[in-house]
């Protein structure tokens, strides 16, 4: 169990919350992260690649140049893997690179990683009503008042997508924003700081804590 000091918008203690997810055994904790990683960036892969194999390549029907008498190495089509413009050897073609991952695996991991963070993590009240209308200013001003200074890679976790807030960071290159049921392991250890509000907080609980 991790306790949590909670932060209102003006950087004032406002209570206390605690955050209690069921985690990896240490043995085999590093394994599990780093299999949901792999997963995860395999699984963003497009894998669109293509190149063209000689039977692909347009010409090279007729051969070059008689098989002797000129001195030079013998062609049967300028179209060879070995002539600029030719087909490509074992090159890449489109494919899945999709891994599998059993889904209470997949929760185990991205529990094990949020604790794992919990060093790096800021709990603040809700602030969408703090943000009558977006202002970018704002927001890296309260970030600084929570203690994570500008330029900090940060994650700021919230449990609804408020059009005033995804404004507000949208300029923000440092700042990703993310709402609480769609966690991943990648952006919780890519972070440097995980800013989470309160009620996020509780939203995680109630998604991730059964398992």
């Amino acid at each position: 169990m991790t306790n949590c000091v909670i932060r209102d918008w003006q950087g004032k203690e406002a209570g206390k919350a605690a955050l209690d997810l069921k985690v990896a055994k240490e043995a085999s904790a590093n394994d599990l992260i780093h299999r949901a990683v792999v997963r995860q960036l395999a699984n963003a892969r497009q894998g669109t690649a293509s190149t063209l194999t000689r039977a692909e390549v347009a010409g090279g029907g007729r051969k070059p140049y008689k098989q002797k008498g000129t001195g030079r190495a013998r062609q049967g089509s300028i179209r060879t893997p070995l002539r600029p413009g030719g087909g490509v050897i074992f090159g890449p073609k489109p494919r899945s690179y999709e891994l599998s991952m059993n889904r209470k695996e997949r929760r185990l991991a991205l529990r094990t990683a949020l604790m794992s963070r919990s060093a790096d993590l800021v709990v603040v009240k809700a602030f969408g009503s703090e943000l009558a209308k977006p202002r970018t200013k704002d927001v890296v001003a309260a970030l600084e008042r929570w203690g994570v200074p500008q330029g900090t890679k940060v994650l700021l976790v919230v449990a609804e997508l408020a059009s005033s807030v995804k404004l507000s960071v949208r300029n923000l290159p440092t700042v990703k924003l993310i709402a609480a049921d769609q966690l991943n392991v990648f952006d919780l250890l890519n972070a440097q700081k995980l800013v989470v509000s309160e009620d996020a907080l509780v939203k995680i609980q109630e998604v991730y804590g059964n398992g």
